[in-house]
């Protein structure tokens, strides 16, 4: 099992403590401009970065490619986003999951980017398990079928919401409030603070795409 780990410029405070990738064997880390500094605070030489970098004062320059040996520097003018070349890179190492932390704090464009990025992706790649998470959140984006749910104390609340499409057909099994065969509709907030009861649950639906977001106090 492959993991690519992603680090993007927002607000570190706001980033998933990078510490704990550091255990993982097999773990690719890949900074995205300013994401590259975050990793490097958190003692971790990035395998990669790219972006163009617009964000690094030339302190910040010298220290990265002094320990850094792929760089890959973009033009300022583009059409993607320093993390939509990150995500196009990582997908390229053929991993079974990507890790996105670095976008949910500060600039709240870039958070939707990053959402609609991933949904795009996560269409391409329906077997790679694509997540954002911050200290307090993990977000993935779902398609049709079933979804197994394991429990998990630090993101306790479990919600579910409608993306693009209405979900049809849901079934919660494993959760305090369990569902039959019900819709997600678009706009409501229904499906919100579920929790696990049992080591594992699951959701499973015929149709639509489905937001789930797991979230800790």
């Amino acid at each position: 099992m492959s993991i690519v780990v992603i680090c993007s410029g927002g607000p570190y405070e706001d980033i998933y403590p990078l510490e704990r990738f550091k255990s993982i064997e097999d773990v690719v880390f890949i900074g995205a401009d300013y994401g590259s500094i975050h990793l490097l605070d958190a003692g971790i030489i990035p395998t990669e970065i790219l972006g163009d970098f617009d964000s690094l004062s030339d302190e910040d320059w010298a220290r990265v490619t002094k320990v850094v040996k792929h760089i890959d520097k973009a033009k300022a003018e583009k059409d993607e986003t320093d993390t939509d070349l990150a995500l196009l890179r990582a997908i390229a190492y053929q991993p079974t999951e990507i890790y996105l932390t670095g976008v949910t704090g500060g600039r709240l464009d870039h958070f939707e980017a990053a959402i609609r990025s991933i949904y795009r992706l996560q269409l391409e790649n329906p077997h790679i398990v694509i997540k954002i998470i911050n200290s307090h959140n993990e977000i993935r984006i779902l398609l049709p079928g079933k979804h197994n749910i394991l429990r998990d104390e630090k993101f306790r609340y479990i919600s579910f919401f409608a993306f693009e499409k209405t979900v049809e057909d849901v079934t919660l099994r494993g959760v305090k409030y369990e569902t039959t065969n019900e819709t997600i509709e678009i706009g409501t907030s229904r499906f919100t603070s579920n929790e696990l009861i049992l080591e594992q649950g699951y959701i499973s639906f015929s149709s639509g795409i489905c937001l789930m977001i797991r979230s800790s106090d």
